[in-house]
């Protein structure tokens, strides 16, 4: 809630402080200007996970640039979609500024994409249906912003603050059971401390306490839904067919986690690029395992994917800490650290990881467009074409 708090305040202070800006024309009889206005019918497809906080990244920028929306949330999730409109309501937003349709993607949720009256799309979610939108949207021109989840590196040198690193590690994998679109699933750890690290990840990830929501001591949660759970466990499966070696894991939980859709926290070691495990997104707590001896094989090893959405490195050398985050191909970077972002900083992905940015200044750009006035006090016949006698 906080961060959604901060979100809207981000916004609220850059639309604030914006009055366009003069361009200097090199001549004194002309009045040049840059002025922004809104895009105009906004369509926003947002998530199950997150829901409120993915939508207010959305909702946010839209309204303060001035434009009109529709949200679709996630048909799993539509209620904190729902009290929002409330919200707004219940603040006086005019009537038909903000509007809610809710339902399945593909009856409520494509005729955004393609509808000609719909002037921005802007979508988070898997990289298929992102394609399919961006195709329906590219039919009316309209601008899209696309979010498109990622298969992030989390890269430690041998040399990183061991325990930090270790306990980073887990928070990186199995926070919100791995449904995270910048989840760092991808350890990525130097040989010469593999066999140390992933011994005690795999330590500290068994003692992972999951509960429901009104389990104080839990740690973690179940997944979103029982064709969700079935779907990364098939990923498990798969990839130890593959030749993964399942170090712990890979199963529904104890008796006491059968009425949930649980998973257990999972490591997947023994992982080589190419593998299924490293190509795709399991969206749930699994972690693989890949090393590497050199400074180049790690940056190429992390930057072995279609996606490009964030990533990070852990090391006590600053000048190693800085070559590798200006090598890697992810939209956002964290040195010794994982997961934090900030509303004021731009988020989003290289590659097949999505097209524009939500947050900063570039995610309120999204929603508006510039256009440039040019004014002449002083006009006068330009001489060009010659004055025919009447």
């Amino acid at each position: 809630m906080d961060d959604i708090i901060a979100c809207f305040t981000h916004f609220a202070k850059l639309a604030d402080a914006d009055a366009g800006r003069k361009v200097d024309a090199g001549d004194p009889t002309v009045r040049s200007q840059v002025v922004y206005e809104p895009v105009g019918v906004c369509g926003m497809i947002t998530p199950w996970n997150f829901p409120l906080l993915q939508a207010a990244w959305k909702l946010a920028p839209a309204l303060a640039a001035g434009n009109s929306l529709v949200l679709k949330p996630a048909e799993l999730t539509p209620h904190t979609g729902i009290l929002i409109m409330d919200v707004f309501d219940s603040l006086g937003l005019p009537p038909g500024v903000a509007n809610l349709v809710t339902g399945a993607g593909a009856t409520a949720g494509a005729p955004l994409s393609s509808h000609p009256d719909v002037d921005l799309i802007s979508f988070t979610g898997g990289v298929v249906t992102g394609r399919k939108i961006a195709a329906a949207a590219s039919e009316t021109v309209k601008k899209i912003a696309l979010e498109l989840g990622g298969k992030n590196p989390n890269v430690v040198f041998a040399d990183a603050d061991f325990d930090a690193a270790v306990d980073n590690a887990l928070n990186a994998g199995f926070t919100d059971s791995g449904q995270v679109c910048s989840a760092g699933v991808r350890l990525i750890v130097e040989e010469s401390i593999k066999t140390r690290f992933v011994d005690e990840l795999v330590r500290r990830a068994e003692h992972i306490r999951m509960g429901g929501p009104f389990d104080e001591s839990a740690e973690t949660g179940p997944l979103i839904s029982a064709e969700h759970r079935d779907k990364v466990h098939a990923y498990v499966e798969k990839s130890i067919s593959e030749g993964c070696t399942l170090r712990t894991g890979g199963h529904f939980g104890g008796p006491e986690h059968e009425k949930g859709y649980f998973y257990a926290p999972t490591v997947l070691d023994d992982v080589s690029r190419g593998m299924h495990a490293v190509t795709e997104e399991s969206f749930g707590p699994v972690i693989t395992v890949e090393t590497f001896t050199t400074e180049k094989e790690a940056i190429e090893t992390a930057n072995d994917t279609i996606y490009g959405l964030a990533g990070a490195v852990w090391t006590s050398d600053a000048g190693t800490a800085h070559r590798v985050s200006s090598r890697l191909r992810h939209g956002t970077i964290w040195i010794n650290d994982y997961h934090p972002y900030l509303p004021q900083a731009e988020w989003g992905g290289f590659k097949q990881s999505g097209i524009g940015r939500e947050l900063g200044i570039m995610g309120f750009e999204e929603y508006r467009e510039a256009k440039h006035i040019y004014e002449n006090t002083e006009p006068a016949v330009t001489g060009w074409f010659s004055m025919p006698e009447k």
